[in-house]
């Protein structure tokens, strides 16, 4: 008797876990399909021509397919006074992104190593200073910026661009990458030292090759921040602008009747570069935030 009660006690269970665990999936799944629903709304007008949008659903799929909404967004839309498009601009976005992202995460690497393992008077005050500059305000530094720019000789220029984006980003990458250092073997870089490794062989031939999963969390957070940023563009940009400022541009130089669909597509292809980062490497993203925080 008691072994049935026991077996009945532990189906039931098994049922109400299947139960719970389905209807928490069914949540999810509604979450899912409402976060993605503005997805589908741009995705599904941005290959309609205009008419099917000012005079029917924005929710159902086009009756006529086109796809030169994306060929004037791209291309042929106008902005400003020259009929030029998104592309020059994502140029302007890769020129800036690239250099932005590979130079503040090999910053942040040697930042992380010296505050761990080459360890000095201060350098506690040294991290601290470093961590309160991630919560700086954009809207603080623009003027004090402007004005440093504007000395160097890089006011309007990508290389500013890039220059802007290292110093804001050196905060966080110092921070995932010492988070990161804290918890390998101090005993390591000592015996290396004993054998004659420099500062730079001990961070290249031992350091680096395990820094795998943070670095992907940095390069991820960074080309994401530097991708989508539009403050920076619009205030230091110039006639260098990246995409973020020009599909703005985009948007408000339409007069009279509103282009939604090359709006739409524009959008798209703003934001098709971070979408393929995350798709490409979110799981590595997971893993590498996981594994600085339980070694941190």
């Amino acid at each position: 008797m008691a072994s049935a009660s026991s077996s009945a006690m532990q189906d039931t269970a098994v049922s109400t876990g299947r139960v719970t665990r389905t209807f928490v999936y069914l949540v999810l799944a509604l979450f899912a399909l409402f976060y993605l629903l503005p997805l589908y709304v741009m995705g599904v007008n941005s290959v309609k021509p205009l008419v099917e949008i000012t005079s029917g659903n924005m929710m159902a799929l086009p009756q006529v397919w086109t796809m030169a909404p994306w060929h004037s967004a791209w291309s042929t839309a106008q902005i400003g006074v020259e009929p030029t498009g998104l592309k020059p601009y994502f140029l302007n976005s890769i020129l800036m992104v690239v250099p932005a992202v590979a130079i503040s995460t090999i910053v942040g690497a040697l930042n992380g190593y010296i505050l761990t393992k080459w360890r000095f008077r201060g350098d506690t005050w040294v991290f601290g200073l470093m961590l309160f500059s991630c919560f700086i305000p954009f809207q603080i530094v623009l003027i004090p910026m402007a004005m440093v720019l504007g000395q160097l000789g890089l006011a309007g220029s990508v290389p500013g661009l890039v220059l802007v984006h290292v110093v804001y980003g050196i905060g966080f990458t110092t921070l995932y990458f010492r988070n990161y250092y804290a918890a390998f073997p101090t005993e390591l870089v000592r015996a290396a030292q004993i054998d004659g490794a420099g500062f730079f062989r001990i961070f290249w031939r031992i350091l680096l090759p395990v820094s795998g999963p943070i670095a992907v969390v940095s390069v991820i957070w960074q080309f994401t921040n530097i991708w989508n940023d539009f403050l920076f563009g619009a205030s230091f940009g110039g006639t260098s602008q990246p995409m973020t400022v020009a599909l703005n541009n985009l948007v408000q130089s339409s007069t009279g009747v509103k282009e939604y669909n090359v709006h739409f597509a524009g959008a798209i292809l703003a934001a098709l570069p971070t979408l393929f980062v995350y798709v490409v490497a979110g799981r590595y993203f997971v893993r590498g935030l996981m594994a600085g925080s339980v070694k941190g």
